[in-house]
């Protein structure tokens, strides 16, 4: 046997097939395709229809919100709102300073009136239509429109749609592209403005293992936190105010206490960010040799240059603490990538799904073009990615927070020259709330001192680059070239914070509105580099809206291909996550995570305490121990959780017919795994039994999952769940949330 037919018949041998989608418990699939699923809701044992769960007017779809980054739910008739305490972060930190640090501490607001303003960037949507809207954005565009004509085409009629769903300024709309392109959806969300910190536990349960255990499993992290959404006296969305009032959602999940059990049926719903399960070998191949490699340096160096430039400085330390958070999570996702695609040889995996596709387009003539499709998308591949390397050091020596801010204040004067239709999204007048509360906030994760020494970190890489990578009008206007010194370009760089205004928020939100001729005539040195760039920014965009007008219209096709190929074989098609609302159905199990090591499914709270250090990250409170050794369980002791016997079927991967594993859980259940197919998005997502009641949030992926952006594995990939019981017995035993405990809906 060749290579090729090695790979596909171990594939065979695994029980995975090459043709990728629809297998297992795999899936992110858009809400109106559950319809075609109720025999696999019948096999995980989920008692709603998925007529029911397919409809965001019904519950419990319509308690599912998005905060933009992450997922949550609905949880009480008054806007309560759960979500992942790592998604929250961001809100803790607007309130944490060095002399209260909540970040620390953690926060319980006593009453509505003493919860926090989460920040001005903040927002939940709710997602209440979803139309398909394909023909309208490419039924009409002329054949012979290519590359950047055929990209503008593509945008002026998403905005078109944009502009017209928006009539109402409560609602926030996009164009979402599916299928690489192939369809688009119009998605209307109710936008809730004012958001508030409620309730997070201390960072030492929050974030308990820390980057030590991001991605690991065992886990026995508390990794959720409580918000709140308020809206005007008139029940319509508002900027914050005193006087704002709990927002009422038309559905909010019921919470059960039992929680689940091995092999017992979820959902999980919310919006998982991206995958690339159809992308092609060559890209996995790309990704693995060229960019994660180059990006994990960077975020290495990105990393310790935060950490010498706040040594010492408590307040950037907490200004820049979201930020690392953020960046370790992309890092251990990152290497895990890596590690995973030398374990389970993807890009092999990929070459095998392909050629299973090529060999389907050669059985007949009516596939021809198929076959012309993927080769047209495997040679225009070659010049994405020439074009991705030759941007990614320009890109991020121009990224430090001030000089970012100058670039976008003066794109936003120049596009305000054109008429709001003809304005490039991001710069219309939809968006001048958000834009505002950017620049308000960055006073909240920024120094000077950290801002200037990640420019010159990024700067110094850039000019270790060849020339074709470096950009004559950045290095002109710097004065600067390979054989500037490291003492010459810092005291270029120091030279700009110390005679720029930018540094404060009066003086950066003052500049919106401004004329261009404004920022052409200022000697601020942030808002004269932005000037000098502004050519070559535009010259950059137009040469990557050309490549993605020309991906645009030859990937389509290929995905056409994938779906008449899994069509013929009776598999419906999911598509690729990009942050829109899905679903995904699974079973509550373990997983063989190496030769003759086997992860159950439950962690205990007698595992956390045993797991306890006394030192970072391993840190339980004194309260979690007290009541650990006092057992004070409450409601929430366990020690069945592996009594349920699991009935495995032609889809189910690991387990045992009628098999009952032994699990060594006696205590409060703390974390869970399941087999949901989620990703970066899905953080915070409601985890639901059966009857669509919350069970647990999402939060992690286990360490041989994280390749499954690129490949699901049914047999390892598991997704990482904070247990509700734990949630409970926390507010109860520990934190004494009684308030929010009356407010949610308890079952048993």
């Amino acid at each position: 046997m060749n290579k090729k037919q090695l790979v596909a018949a171990a594939l065979a041998i695994a029980g995975v097939s090459v043709a990728g989608p629809s297998l297992a418990d795999e899936g992110q699939w858009q809400p109106h395709q559950l319809k075609q699923l109720q025999a696999e809701f019948d096999r995980v044992g989920i008692e709603l229809p998925a007529a029911q769960v397919a409809d965001l007017n019904q519950y419990p779809l319509n308690a599912v919100v998005g905060l933009g980054y992450c997922s949550a739910s609905f949880v009480s008739p008054k806007g309560l709102v759960v979500t992942n305490h790592h998604c929250a972060y961001g809100a803790i930190q607007n309130n944490s300073t060095p002399e209260n640090k909540l970040i620390d501490k953690g926060f319980l607001a006593g009453s509505m009136a003493e919860e926090l303003p989460a920040g001005p960037q903040e927002r939940l949507y709710i997602t209440e239509q979803v139309d398909d809207v394909t023909k309208q954005v490419i039924g009409d565009l002329p054949a012979d429109l290519h590359g950047k004509a055929r990209y503008e085409a593509i945008q002026a009629n998403r905005k078109a749609l944009i502009s017209e769903c928006e009539s109402d300024p409560n609602y926030r709309c996009s164009v979402r592209a599916f299928h690489h392109g192939l369809e688009y959806f119009l998605i209307k969300q109710l936008m809730i403005k004012d958001v508030r910190l409620v309730y997070a536990p201390a960072e030492a349960l929050g974030n308990f293992g820390g980057d030590i255990d991001n991605f690991e499993y065992p886990r026995h992290t508390a990794d959720f936190t409580f918000v709140r959404g308020y809206v005007g006296k008139d029940g319509k969305p508002a900027e914050y105010s005193e006087d704002n009032v709990p927002y009422e959602p038309a559905s909010f999940l019921k919470v059960n206490k039992r929680g689940v059990r091995l092999g017992d049926g979820v959902l999980v719903a919310g919006y998982p960010g991206r995958t690339s399960r159809y992308k092609l070998a060559d890209e996995v191949n790309f990704a693995a040799d060229w960019y994660y490699p180059t990006l994990l340096n960077t975020y290495y160096m990105t990393l310790d240059t935060i950490a010498a430039a706040s040594e010492g400085n408590e307040a950037a330390q907490v200004k820049y603490a979201s930020r690392v958070k953020s960046t370790n999570n992309r890092l251990k996702k990152l290497q895990g990538l890596q590690d995973g695609f030398k374990v389970t040889d993807i890009p092999s995996i990929k070459a095998a799904q392909e050629q299973a596709y090529l060999d389907w387009f050669a059985q007949s003539d009516d596939r021809k073009a198929y076959a012309d499709a993927y080769q047209a998308l495997k040679a225009l591949l070659v010049e994405a990615h020439a074009q991705q390397q030759k941007h990614f050091y320009y890109n991020y020596a121009t990224r430090a927070d001030l000089l970012d801010t100058a670039i976008r204040l003066y794109r936003l004067a120049k596009e305000n020259e054109k008429p709001n239709a003809d304005r490039v999204m991001g710069y219309q007048e939809r968006d001048l709330p958000m834009f505002k509360a950017r620049l308000e906030r960055l006073q909240k994760k920024f120094t000077p001192e950290v801002d200037q020494a990640l420019w010159l970190s990024y700067l110094g890489k850039y000019l270790e680059q060849a020339a074709a990578a470096q950009v004559p009008a950045l290095n002109k206007a710097l004065g600067i070239s390979a054989t500037t010194t490291d003492e010459e370009l810092k005291a270029i760089v120091a030279d700009f914070y110390a005679n720029t205004q930018l540094a404060d928020a009066q003086a950066r939100v003052s500049w919106i509105g401004k004329s261009a001729k404004a920022f052409e005539a200022s000697n601020d040195p942030f808002i004269k580099l932005a000037v000098a760039l502004f050519d070559a920014n535009m010259a950059q965009e137009s040469d990557e809206k050309e490549m993605a007008g020309r991906l645009a219209e030859v990937r389509p096709q290929y995905m056409q291909a994938v779906i008449a190929f899994n069509t013929a074989k009776g598999k419906p098609v999911y598509p690729d996550a990009n942050s829109t609302l899905r679903v995904s159905y699974a079973q509550v199990d373990g997983y063989p995570a190496a030769d003759g090591v086997y992860k159950t499914p439950f962690t205990s709270l007698r595992g956390l305490v045993a797991k306890h250090t006394g030192e970072k990250p391993f840190i339980a409170t004194d309260k979690v121990l007290m009541a650990h050794q006092n057992k004070t369980f409450g409601d929430y002791y366990r020690d069945d959780l592996g009594q349920a016997a699991i009935t495995c079927s032609l889809f189910s991967f690991g387990c045992e017919p009628q098999a009952a594993r032994p699990l060594e859980v006696d205590s409060v259940p703390v974390n869970f795994l399941s087999s949901a197919d989620t990703t970066g998005g899905n953080s915070g997502s409601p985890v639901m039994n059966g009857k669509g009641e919350l069970v647990g949030l999402n939060f992690d992926s286990t360490y041989e999952s994280i390749t499954k952006d690129w490949y699901f594995n049914g047999k390892i990939t598991r997704a990482i769940h904070v247990d509700i019981r734990y949630v409970l017995w926390l507010m109860e035993e520990v934190d004494n949330a009684d308030y929010l405990l009356e407010e949610m809906t308890l079952v048993e």
